[in-house]
């Protein structure tokens, strides 16, 4: 008789058994900083769905923005742990996914990924963020919307430009709330790439100087002659 199958079988069930299997309570940790944070903490828990103990020997972040530390380096069957993980928010607004990598002696997990989503208010919105003009085009005048979403109104202050081959002027649309801002190539004749510098009067340091961008491309030949640059 042969009986290799069914070792065989006993073997692959006994390793399914016998492994380590550590699980967020959450698929994805999220992290809500306030508008003016600069950085901010969040604690998370996990917990050892498997049969034997795991040790956490290393983590690692995706982000230099991001740093983690656990309660302790070692978890038996069934047991939770509990971790805190640091931002640092910097300029990031709007979402932004991050991992932390952890290192275990587990051959079944040799790696845990602890995903994060980072949610930070967008209290300046500029529609859209680049005004694009393809080489050798008519210099007509485009527009792009600022509009101040947050919870007190923002008014712009001042607007330069990094590049003398544009025109501008902005003008305000509802108070404090929305401005429109009107671009304007003095000619197409170049390539070029350039920033309006847009000041506030926030009180957050980040926001007191938003970017929006304009340029001049060739067009690519894939295509139509007649399209619009986006």
């Amino acid at each position: 008789m042969n009986r290799r199958p069914a070792i065989l079988a006993l073997c692959l069930l006994s390793a399914a058994w016998c492994r380590a299997e550590l699980a967020l309570e959450t698929p994805v940790i999220e992290v809500h900083p306030k508008p003016e944070d600069e950085q901010v903490t969040v604690h998370f828990a996990f917990t050892n769905k498997g049969s034997k103990p795991v040790h956490v020997l290393t983590l690692d972040s995706s982000c230099s923005c991001l740093s983690a530390d656990l309660d302790k380096p070692v978890y038996q069957p069934g047991e939770k742990g509990s971790g805190k993980a640091v931002f640092k928010v910097s300029s990031f607004t709007g979402r932004h996914e991050k991992t932390i990598h952890a290192r275990t002696d587990d051959p079944a997990q040799p790696e845990w990924v602890i995903p994060f989503m980072l949610i930070v208010p967008e209290i300046i919105k500029i529609e859209p963020k680049t005004l694009q003009w393809w080489l050798g085009d008519e210099p007509q005048a485009k527009v792009t919307r600022v509009i101040m979403s947050g919870d007190e109104p923002l008014r712009i202050t001042n607007i330069s430009s990094t590049r003398e081959n544009v025109e501008f002027s902005f003008k305000e649309v509802q108070p404090g709330r929305e401005y429109e801002v009107t671009v304007k190539p003095k000619n197409t004749q170049e390539v070029m790439l350039g920033a309006l510098r847009i000041e506030t009067d926030s009180k957050i340091a980040k926001y007191q100087r938003q970017l929006a961008f304009f340029s001049v491309y060739r067009k690519p030949a894939s295509l139509d002659a007649t399209q619009p640059p986006p």
